[in-house]
C-alpha cells in the first residue's frame, strides 16, 4: 500500500499482461481487511455528483476500472482530493471518512470492495451530524 497523504491512501494491485490486461486483488495480501460485500457503479449521471456520507464501521477500497471520476475525503479537519483512473490503483476509504464522488466521466465503471454488508445504520449522511463525531463531539 502506498500513501500519498494521511487521507489518500492508494492500494496497487497487480497487472498481468498477456493477450489481455488481468487485474487481481486478494485479502491480506492487497486488501487490508475481509471482503464481505462487492459492488458497482456505472452509468452514472455524469452531472450529479454522488457520495455524501461516511460509515461508522465500515471500510471500503474503490477501484475506477473504466473512466474516471473525483474523489473528496475528508475527516473533519480537512479534505483532499484525488483522481481515480487507475483500474491498479485502489482508494482505501477507512471508517469516519466522508466521501463524495464528483465529475464522472461517461462509460466510468467504480468497483467497491466492502468490510462489512449493507447496514443502513452505519452510514452518517448528515455533514454536520458527521463534523460532531469526527471532532470528538457527541452528536445530536
Amino acid at each position: 500500500m502506498r500513501g500519498k497523504t494521511n487521507l489518500i491512501k492508494i492500494i496497487k494491485i497487480p497487472e498481468i499482461f498477456d493477450d489481455c490486461c488481468l487485474y487481481f486483488a486478494q485479502t491480506k495480501d492487497h486488501i487490508p481487511f475481509s471482503i464481505k460485500r462487492v459492488y458497482y457503479i456505472t452509468k452514472a449521471v455524469t452531472k450529479y455528483p454522488r457520495g455524501f456520507h461516511a460509515h461508522y464501521k465500515n471500510r471500503q477500497v474503490l477501484f475506477c476500472i473504466q473512466g474516471n471520476l473525483e474523489m473528496v475525503l475528508d475527516n473533519g479537519k480537512r479534505k483532499e482530493k484525488i483522481i481515480l483512473n487507475k483500474p491498479n490503483e485502489g482508494l482505501l476509504i477507512d471508517r469516519l471518512i466522508w466521501h463524495e464522488m464528483h465529475g464522472f466521466k461517461k462509460d466510468t465503471i467504480l468497483l467497491v470492495l466492502s468490510s462489512a454488508v449493507f447496514d443502513p445504520k452505519d452510514y452518517i449522511r448528515d455533514y454536520q451530524k458527521f463534523l460532531k463525531i469526527a471532532n470528538g463531539k457527541k452528536a445530536s
